[in-house]
Order: structure tokens, then sequence, then C-alpha cells
């Protein structure tokens, strides 16, 4: 319990700025590699947040009562009972006074508004699609990619592309052609393609959408694409534990990226059982990608992070997407990834693992 008691001390004064840079760097050294350490410093954060919002509530609430109690509205009334002249001939005298004070608790009212309305809209919760609008690399083999197609199954588009303005991270469901990803990735697009590490495009469709679990599955359909080797990973339908080694592999630029940490929470933002708190590096265009345990196991999609707190990211729980391929129909799915009996990414150093799995990971850009 003394133990217990001091580790929370010395994480407030980490939050609070107040270790020196000795003791600064031996704390993170110790939260780095303690997932039980480092999940408590994020659950501390965000209680720290979520009581300077109180307090902020409750200072301007105690300024109200205040002025209530300097105020006898019913003794007012009661002693003058103003005739309606002498209202008006009290705004003309005053009108200025009372503008000022009017604008003033107008301004004072919008400001606590806007404070609340986006700490409610923004909730520390940053979804991870990336902006391509300014993104010009490789770009122009994958304009002449989509120009020279003469085998989709709907036509090439005609005369210069303009670039994509959203981009994100999908991975194959099926040898077929079914890719999972986030649905905020392809929400509202005109049109979407899907780029592979040999920087082959091909134009898809969203087949599937839930907003609940923000789960959109695609489906290739372009005349081009031949379809997949076997799948080197599962879907994974049981919880993982607290601490369990996890990575993930995405499009945050025109290159997939590693990320590479554990699982420090059972539950996402703000207690939600439908994902998982991860403390893993990520970045807008990381969204829709795999995240991984060292047995080739998919355990979730990534989809967001804590902005206001480092390596805190959260993913969609996997069984969540084997909801959604329960959704479409069998015969269009073809073989489905749940009957692998033997992941071929287990024992397998990380560096052969990710050379198995890239090919099947897949970089999102869409058009609107």
């Amino acid at each position: 319990m003394r133990k217990d008691l001091e580790i929370e001390a010395i994480i407030e004064d980490y939050l609070g700025g107040k270790l020196t840079a000795e003791e600064k760097t031996a704390f993170e050294e110790l939260r780095k590699n303690d997932p039980v350490i480092d999940h408590k410093v994020v659950a501390h954060q965000l209680f720290m947040d979520a009581a300077k919002q109180y307090g902020v509530i409750m200072s301007l609430k105690q300024q109200m009562d205040q002025a209530h109690a300097q105020m006898d509205v019913e003794a007012m009334v009661n002693q003058y009972k103003p005739h309606p002249s002498i209202l008006v001939n009290f705004w003309r005298n005053n009108r200025s006074g009372v503008a000022v004070a009017a604008s003033f608790l107008l301004l004072m009212l919008f400001t606590v508004y806007s404070y609340l309305h986006n700490t409610k809209q923004n909730g520390s919760y940053d979804l991870m699609r990336r902006e391509l609008a300014n993104i010009k690399s490789n770009q122009n083999k994958l304009v002449r990619s989509l120009i020279t197609s003469n085998n989709t199954t709907t036509p090439a588009p005609r005369g210069p592309l303009s670039p994509a303005k959203f981009g994100g991270t999908g991975f194959a469901l099926t040898t077929n052609g079914y890719i999972c990803t986030n649905l905020h990735v392809v929400k509202d697009a005109d049109s979407v393609y899907v780029q592979n590490g040999k920087g082959e495009s091909f134009k898809v469709k969203v087949v599937y959408r839930d907003s609940q679990y923000d789960i959109a599955i695609l489906k290739i359909i372009d005349n081009a694409f031949t379809p997949l080797a076997n799948l080197p990973y599962k879907l994974k339908r049981n919880n993982v534990e607290m601490g369990e080694n996890v990575f993930t592999l995405g499009f945050p630029k025109d290159d997939a990226v590693l990320g590479d940490g554990y699982v420090s929470s059972r539950t996402g933002h703000s207690g939600d059982t439908t994902q998982y708190q991860v403390s893993i590096p990520i970045n807008p265009g990381n969204s829709g990608g795999p995240l991984l345990d060292n047995y080739g196991n998919i355990i979730g999609v990534i989809t967001a992070k804590e902005n206001q707190v480092d390596g805190a990211a959260f993913a969609i729980k996997s069984k969540y997407v084997l909801e959604a391929l329960d959704a479409i129909p069998q015969d269009s799915l073809g073989k489905k990834v749940a009957p692998i009996k033997k992941n071929p990414l287990v024992g397998l150093k990380r560096t052969k693992q990710i050379n198995k799995i890239q090919d099947f990971v897949y970089m999102i850009k869409v058009y609107n």
C-alpha cells in the first residue's frame, strides 16, 4: 500500500513538472519498461484533465451564485413596482451601460459554451485519418496507373487526377479482395483506391459500414487484381491481456511504417469496452491498420489516439470485425480468415513477420 502511494506521488510530480531532469529520465525509462506504471500515468493524466474541466465549471457556478446572492429581485419589484414608462426612461438614460453589461454576459457565456463544446467534441480523441491534399510523392505513379488501366470494371479516370484528399490504412480479410479499414477514413468519399506495397493501385467500393464501431469493409472491383496467397494471420475473437506485446503496420507516410508497443488497458477512450488502449506510436494515416500480437493474430484495428498523452492509442477489438464479416453473404466472401489452423507468423522474428504481412496491408486513398 505504501509503495502504491509513493508511485502515485511520483506520477503526480512527473505530470506536474516537479521532477529533476535526472528523475524525469529515470521515471520515463521505468514507464517504458513497466506497462502497469505507464497505464497509471495515462489514467492519472485523464483524471487531472477531467478535474481541471470540472474546476472551471464549478468556478463559474460559484461566481453566478455570488452574483445572485447580492440581488434581491423580489424586494426590488415589490418596492418600486415600476410603470412601463419608467422602464422606458431607464433604458434611454442607461442603455450604454446596459449594453456593455449585456455584451460582457454574452461574451462570457459564449466563451464557456465554446470551451465545453470543444471539450466534448474533441474529448482529447483524435481520429487518425491522414490529410493528403498537399502530399505529392508517389502521386504521379498512382495517376499513371489509374489512367492507363483499361481492365477495371469501372471506367478509368480521364485527364489529370487531383491529389487524394484523405488517406489511411487497410488490411486484407480474404484472398479475393475484401479489405478492412475505419469508416471515418472512407466516409463521404466519391471514390476510393487502395495501393499495395508494389505501387499497384485498385479501385474499391464500400460494401459494409458500421458507424457504431467505426468499421468499413471494402471490396476490390478492379479486374487487374489477382487473388492473394493464403493470409498469414487470423482474427482473434477473444480479448487479450494487459501488457501483451503488439505491433501495427500502417501508412502515416507513403511508405509503410512499423509501430511497436503493448496493450496498456483492456478498455479504450473513456472506458469504451469495444476498444483496447495501446501504448504505441501512431500518426494520421494509421487509421484502419491492423493491430497484431506476437503470435500472428489480428486483435484490433487502429482508429485514434489520445492527443494529450504520448503513446496512448486506441484500437477497435477484432471481434467486431468478425461480426462485420458475418453480415456479408458467405458466397461473396470466399475463403474467410477464421479457418486458418496454424499461423505462419508464430515463432518468427519481427522482421520476418513484417515481411510476410506487408503484401496484405494497403494504403487507402480517398477522393471527393
